[in-house]
């Protein structure tokens, strides 16, 4: 039997990394999705040793025709795409107060996040129902806590989360009876580049206790998640959302 195929966006680094090799890890190919011209050969390695196949593609999701380059090219590597990660996006380009939030940083903020995702993952689930595939489909989403919980100071990257969640919620709706999984991934606080720059105010806020686990999260604990996700094991669960984040959304007084 074939091994299965995955799509990841944003998957060079950080958490899409993470989620390309516990895929890698899991039995799949991986199809890389990123804004560099070329992959790191550190990239390269570390799929490759875990015994699947890779192939790059850089795209930019924020520009609807390279989706249809991406597929194109996940299909003449692999023949088909059983799973798809949506993961890549931005932050606030600007944090601060949100009545100087400028239109020109919503707009970006929500054509990377939302608008682009929502898109490609539409075609993506086409190209999926057009190709048979003996493996288990879905299309997991990573969002972020932030889809729920408010942050005055990035209200335009917490706008773009909320969406891709409802997102999520509909597409689930549309594909249960096409027997593809939709769920959607929601990361705390994860030690990545990202947030390599806040390191310190995280660090005290943990110990404070905003993070019931009493740790960061590690780009590893979310791909661990989205591995199990994608097995098809859980498929029945299609729609639900899944919190990486050491309890830190669950209300409290």
């Amino acid at each position: 039997m074939t091994r299965p195929a995955a799509i990841v966006t944003g998957g060079a680094r950080g958490i899409g990394l993470a989620c390309a090799e516990a895929l890698a890890d899991a039995g799949f190919d991986i199809m890389v999705a990123d804004l560099a011209d070329d992959p790191a050969k550190r990239l390269i390695e570390n799929i490759t040793t875990r015994g699947a196949a890779f192939a790059y593609h850089r795209c930019d999701i924020a520009n609807l025709s390279d989706h249809t380059t991406l597929i194109g090219a996940a299909m003449r590597a692999f023949g088909r795409i059983d799973c798809l990660v949506s993961n890549a996006g931005v932050g606030a380009v600007v944090r601060g107060d949100l009545l100087e939030l400028k239109p020109e940083n919503f707009d970006r903020t929500l054509g990377i996040n939302l608008r682009g995702t929502v898109f490609l993952s539409q075609a993506v689930a086409k190209a999926m129902l057009a190709t048979s595939s003996d493996h288990a489909k879905s299309i997991i989403t990573v969002t972020s806590v932030s889809a729920e919980m408010a942050s005055p100071e990035r209200s335009d990257y917490c706008i773009s989360k909320a969406g891709l969640s409802m997102w999520v919620k509909n597409l689930a709706l549309r594909l249960a009876a096409e027997n593809i999984g939709v769920f959607e991934v929601r990361p705390g606080i994860i030690r990545t580049d990202m947030t390599s720059g806040v390191t310190a105010k995280y660090d005290a806020l943990i110990d404070d206790g905003l993070v019931p686990a009493r740790r960061w999260g590690e780009a590893y604990d979310v791909g661990a998640v989205v591995a199990a996700l994608a097995s098809g094991k859980l498929g029945f669960s299609t729609g639900s959302i899944i919190n990486v984040d050491g309890a830190l959304s669950v209300p409290r007084l």
